[in-house]
């Protein structure tokens, strides 16, 4: 069984693309066709006529056959390979697993199908492939609010054995803020793309309490609350010290994460990133709870704590660096312990203007935003094939591309993204497709080559670059 620790490494071409000023890639030169790298159709889980629209539209205006042919292989790669929709009851209920291990991460799967979000209202078998994310991930909330990943039924896992409260539904039971944040965000904003309130039935606003219970909960403002976790395991960042409970922390307002969204423990519990999506998320099921169900108190109960949680950030998550003057940490415990680095995988400090937590153009991002792009970030590598985020999940010298996606998605400056472009276009490997990580100096040895997210988000970042650059998108990168 693989896991998200699982190297998968190919002998294939060697990615030539350095950093800039150098030899770009070969690849155009020994793959001149560039043969889709796309399922046959019979052999597609999922096709929208949306989407494929979209890709003929942008490829046509791409001038880089290579990015061409990349953004063709990416784009489609969760509809393609990853989606299981069916209706119980004539009710939409999809399951996404996130490529090459056979489970439903919360995060992964909302993220996976978030892209497809804006063609929802041309495209109505999209948006019922949507619905069932939507309602599949209210079910698994209310199972396990404090699961990360989930099986398709009661089939159990490899983890059975994680000390911890597992249940037959449960893939992993790891818990992260992130994972009750994701599927607000994929609701609220479908509602607000598409109009349809239908989703916020009583299964959601079920699962919406049960959110607002388990943030509640993990404030431990009187006790450690119900959840604690071990693994019997070699590695470190893969349990949870404390009999389970964390490193202590002091109840300041802030929501404890025992695991980042890497899947890897928190050193300080207090994960920064993930405490500013939980606020965003807060104020948008307000929102709905307000708006579309008419409950104003559990509406008033999520903007109370929002506020709590802000506040909080506002005292706790603020250093003065000796370089870059006020940035962000990443983790905090509320005695004044600060850590500081940034993380590949999302949310990040990177991340927060793209998850609406913080305007791009906000002071305190910026400084933090030059902070994590530098070596300063013990986590930012500079290889010969790239310079990019990495993090201990995969460990030293590993490049995210995730994180170059980011980069890119976060960026106002044309030669940034087109930098972030460049080096996504020859680390590939010769696959056509985007993976977990690679190595700073040799991009042939990286680590998951089916992994749906970070192909999808890359399909993202040429859309957006698209929408709003198009000029870089008409020169070889």
């Amino acid at each position: 069984m693989l896991t998200r620790r699982h190297f998968i490494k190919l002998n294939g071409v060697a990615a030539a693309g350095l950093t800039l000023g150098v030899t770009p890639s070969l690849f155009a030169s020994t793959l001149p066709a560039f043969e889709s790298k796309r399922p046959k159709l019979a052999d597609r889980k999922f096709t929208s006529k949306a989407v494929e629209a979209i890709i003929q539209k942008v490829k046509k205006d791409i001038k880089d056959p290579e990015l061409a042919w990349l953004f063709e292989n990416c784009y489609p790669n969760t509809l393609d390979t990853t989606v299981n929709y069916s209706e119980a009851g004539g009710k939409p209920d999809t399951f996404v697993i996130t490529g090459d291990i056979n489970a439903m991460w919360m995060r992964d799967s909302s993220a996976q199908v978030w892209p497809y979000l804006p063609l929802i209202k041309t495209d109505p078998a999209l948006k019922k492939l949507i619905q069932g994310v939507l309602s599949r991930q209210a079910k698994c909330i209310q199972i396990d609010p404090y699961a990360n990943a989930f099986n398709q039924g009661p089939t159990g896992s490899e983890w059975d054995t994680d000390r911890t409260d597992m249940k037959p539904e449960l893939h992993e039971r790891k818990w992260e803020i992130d994972s009750l944040c994701y599927p607000v965000r994929l609701a609220y904003n479908y509602w607000k793309i598409s109009g349809d309130s239908s989703f916020f039935d009583e299964s959601w606003q079920k699962s919406g309490k049960i959110i607002l219970k388990t943030f509640k909960e993990q404030q431990r403002k009187d006790d450690k609350g119900p959840y604690h976790f071990q693994r019997k395991t070699e590695v470190a960042s893969d349990t949870a010290p404390n009999r389970g409970y964390g490193n202590p922390v002091k109840p300041v307002g802030l929501i404890c994460s025992i695991f980042r969204p890497s899947d890897d423990a928190t050193i300080y519990p207090f994960l920064i990133p993930s405490n500013y999506f939980a606020v965003t998320s807060l104020n948008q099921m307000a929102e709905m709870y307000a708006t579309i169900g008419n409950d104003s108190g559990t509406s008033a109960g999520c903007r109370a704590l929002a506020a709590e949680v802000e506040a909080a950030l506002k005292k706790y998550a603020v250093a003065q660096h000796p370089e870059y003057g006020k940035i962000l940490a990443f983790e905090v415990d509320g005695y004044g312990n600060q850590l500081f680095m940034d993380d590949s995988n999302v949310p990040s400090l990177l991340a927060l203007p793209y998850l609406d937590s913080l305007p791009v153009t906000d002071l305190l991002y910026q400084n933090t935003r030059k902070f994590v792009l530098s070596e300063n970030n013990p986590y930012f590598f500079k290889g010969k094939v790239a310079e990019g985020i990495g993090g201990p999940h995969v460990g030293i010298g590993y490049i995210w591309p995730m994180a170059i996606i980011m980069r890119g998605l976060t960026s106002t400056h044309k030669d940034e993204i087109t930098e972030c472009l460049r080096l996504l276009k020859t680390t590939h490997a010769g696959t056509g497709f985007m993976h977990e990580s690679f190595n700073k100096d040799n991009a042939d040895d990286f680590t998951r080559k089916w992994f749906a997210w970070a192909n999808t988000l890359f399909g993202e970042l040429i859309i957006k670059t698209h929408q709003h650059y198009p000029d870089i998108l008409q020169k070889i990168i």
